[in-house]
């Protein structure tokens, strides 16, 4: 394989990832794209876009060079698997093969039957959520080499998750309403994740996130510290299942809150 690129050239990549997705999202080009874009960020043997399908409770695979045994279990059996609920969980962040625990790996079919068989050594998978925080779909990407931090590439796939899940979920029409994956993993959702479940300080300080303030300047306008701040955010984001910040300002804009002058 080539040699690693610089965080200069990785970014470089990532910019065009961004305007792919943006093309597949309006439609004006395909997912295979996006997936073309992404090799220059990272290379990869293998890779894939998939949506989640709420009524058939299933991924369907967008674009992707996966066997078809791999793809099938993508589109099937990897929302059971024991390693998902890491990826699905609060924090969300693309799940790096390196970095899943030993005994969980031994635990997961889809490592035994699937990965382990092509030779994949590294990689990661990224869900992929809305701006409400709905889950649309996610990235898988496979190599036969594992990559170590420090590396840029790891920063910029969760950077890219946005453009990612909005192209992904323009394929995905309109909600049904349906379930995520496993239930208990759509914590804060349905009926209950609604602005009435906040309190009246943590609506202020939603109010001053969609303004695109940071912790310290909301603590400074309500005269508490950042870290008390912080706490009221993480909040916020479990009682509406929010991913993080940009999801929460793009709820408050919804809803109409906005911040005080």
């Amino acid at each position: 394989m080539a040699a690693e690129r610089s965080a200069s050239d990785v970014l470089d990549a990532a910019v065009h990832v961004r305007a792919a997705a943006r093309s597949a999202t309006s439609g004006a080009t395909g997912m295979d794209a996006v997936l073309a874009a992404l090799s220059e960020v990272m290379e990869y043997d293998h890779a894939s876009l998939a949506r989640w399908d709420p009524l058939r409770r299933r991924h369907t695979t967008l674009a992707g060079s996966y066997p078809d045994d791999a793809t099938a279990y993508i589109e099937a059996r990897l929302h059971h698997d024991p390693v998902f609920p890491l990826l699905h969980g609060p924090a969300r962040g693309g799940l790096w093969l390196t970095d899943v625990p030993r005994h969980l790996l031994a635990a997961s079919p889809g490592f035994r039957e699937v990965l382990s068989p092509l030779g994949v050594e590294g990689g990661v998978a990224q869900c992929l959520f809305d701006t409400d925080g709905r889950y649309v779909g996610m990235l898988n990407v496979s190599t036969r080499r594992p990559r170590h931090a420090p590396d840029p590439a790891r920063a910029v796939v969760v950077l890219l998750t946005e453009a990612l899940a909005a192209a992904v979920g323009s394929r995905a029409g309109p909600p049904s309403g349906g379930p995520a994956p496993d239930g208990p993993a759509a914590r804060g959702r349905g009926p209950d994740a609604r602005p009435g479940r906040l309190s009246p300080r943590e609506v202020q300080v939603l109010a001053e996130v969609a303004a695109g303030r940071t912790n310290r300047e909301i603590a400074e306008r309500l005269h508490v510290t950042p870290r008390t701040v912080g706490t009221h955010v993480e909040h916020i984001l479990a009682k509406l299942g929010l991913p993080n910040r940009a999801a929460a300002a793009a709820r408050a804009a919804a809803l109409g809150i906005g911040p005080s002058v």
